[in-house]
């Protein structure tokens, strides 16, 4: 099943080229924080989904999917976790631009944290700091979506606590060697710099995602074209990396990590990532309209 955030945080099915509006499952209560709604849903996956699927049977609530404005299928989630590293050919690729040292991979160094603030959808688009002189990069990456949480999980069972997939970008401010030395985390999380979609799609229908294609464009040009089977740390071992450090929670979102071609990105272009299995989304990068104080 697609599950797919829309307009003002409703949730929805899509089938084909059609949106099925599943709100109604989703607890009043929430009206008020809306971001949450899909949280909520994963989290009560198996007590809503008869009703989810019920809703979609008879055809309630049904419009076009071209006339929705698409969020991140997972607007508001409580940690955003990130894999460095993660496909043998990205290894050196950066060069002096590059954090990690000596051919360490994510095996080595973990997992960093990219703000959940700075997490939109396709219709949102991707936002860069007017007037910087910086190197932002594309990042294409599979994401995972944890359904149940839990601490400690053993990689024998990471898959029971995956819920779904979805794509997702790292966007990137390069570091500028022997100037601009800030934290990952940090050059990783401006507003617009965690681009995901364009719906989140069911464990059950993604089927094995260690054999996904994962491609990347800019304008049409094909920069990254990869398959996760050649993660170094694979989903599994990811989630027990993760679940070591801390507790993970339903909604919670693991990007496995991007392959080699990353590149810049300037305002006008147009970006797309495509997953196989997964779905394919489109994204305009743009100036902010405004000087930050701080400019980057």
């Amino acid at each position: 099943m697609k599950l797919a955030s829309f307009n003002d945080h409703r949730i929805g099915v899509v089938m084909g080229d059609r949106v099925h509006d599943v709100t109604a499952c989703v607890p009043a209560a929430l009206d008020t924080l809306p971001a949450q709604r899909m949280r909520w849903l994963i989290e009560h996956w198996n007590e809503t989904r008869l009703q989810v699927e019920s809703i979609v049977a008879a055809g309630r609530g049904s419009i076009t999917l071209d006339s929705v404005a698409l969020l991140a299928p997972v607007p508001a989630p409580a940690h955003v976790f990130a894999a460095p590293v993660n496909y043998q050919k990205h290894i050196g690729e950066l060069g002096n631009r590059a954090v990690s040292k000596k051919g360490r991979s994510a095996r080595e160094q973990g997992f960093f944290l990219k703000a959940p603030a700075s997490v939109v959808g396709p219709s949102e688009g991707i936002t860069l700091p007017r007037g910087s002189q910086r190197r932002f990069d594309h990042e294409s990456e599979l994401a995972v979506v944890i359904g149940r949480g839990g601490r400690n999980i053993p990689r024998a069972q990471a898959l029971d606590h995956v819920f779904g997939y979805t794509c997702l970008m790292d966007l990137t401010m390069r570091i500028e060697p022997g100037t601009g030395e800030e934290e990952r985390s940090m050059r990783k999380s401006f507003a617009s710099f965690t681009p995901m979609g364009p719906w989140l799609v069911t464990q059950d229908e993604v089927g094995d995602a260690g054999a996904l294609r994962n491609s990347l464009s800019v304008n049409g040009e094909v920069r990254q074209d990869a398959n996760t089977r050649d993660l170094i740390v694979g989903i599994a071992e990811l989630i027990e990396l993760v679940s070591s450090v801390l507790p993970l929670q339903p909604g919670d979102v693991i990007a496995t990590g991007t392959p080699d071609g990353v590149g810049p990105i300037v305002a006008g272009d147009e970006v797309t990532i495509e997953i196989e299995r997964v779905g394919r989304m489109t994204l305009t990068v743009r100036e902010a309209e405004q000087m930050a104080p701080r400019p980057y």
